[in-house]
């Protein structure tokens, strides 16, 4: 599950790429425009599920409210700005989007990459211990 919505974040950076690069053929940018929505299809169950798996309940609405509030800061500093459209690029607005879909899916990567780190040291540290599977605690050994 994680794996695959790495690779669609660094697809959906490439599209956000190319379209930055201000490629102009109409019939690029509509498969492009395809693609990105197909990604984005396939992305927002994803993140639903991965929410469900490692977020609890009691505060998953707390943290999706709190995981917006960067993203509307932007868009009030942009609305703030009184036509950004002047001052900034739409090339340059596309290229920091598709940096951050470069960003995130490199965090994917790194956590994924941690977790298992962490797994494994979890395990050696239970074989360690002398894990007990059929009671699921440490069979502490008595040293008298």
């Amino acid at each position: 599950m994680e794996e695959c919505l790495t690779y669609l974040l660094i697809g959906m950076g490439l599209v956000f790429s190319i379209v930055a690069y201000d490629y102009q053929e109409i019939g690029v940018l509509v498969m492009l425009f395809i693609l990105f929505h197909a990604c984005m299809g396939l992305v927002f169950p994803s993140l639903a599920q991965l929410r469900s798996m490692y977020v609890p309940n009691e505060v998953r609405g707390g943290m999706i409210s709190l995981s917006l509030v960067p993203a509307h800061a932007i868009s009030l500093f942009l609305l703030l700005q009184g036509g950004y459209y002047k001052r900034f690029w739409n090339s340059t607005i596309i290229t920091f989007a598709a940096l951050g879909l470069f960003s995130a899916a490199c965090c994917m990567h790194i956590l994924k990459k941690w977790g298992k780190q962490l797994h494994q040291n979890r395990r050696n540290f239970q074989l360690h211990l002398g894990y007990n599977k059929e009671k699921g605690m440490p069979a502490l050994k008595q040293q008298f």
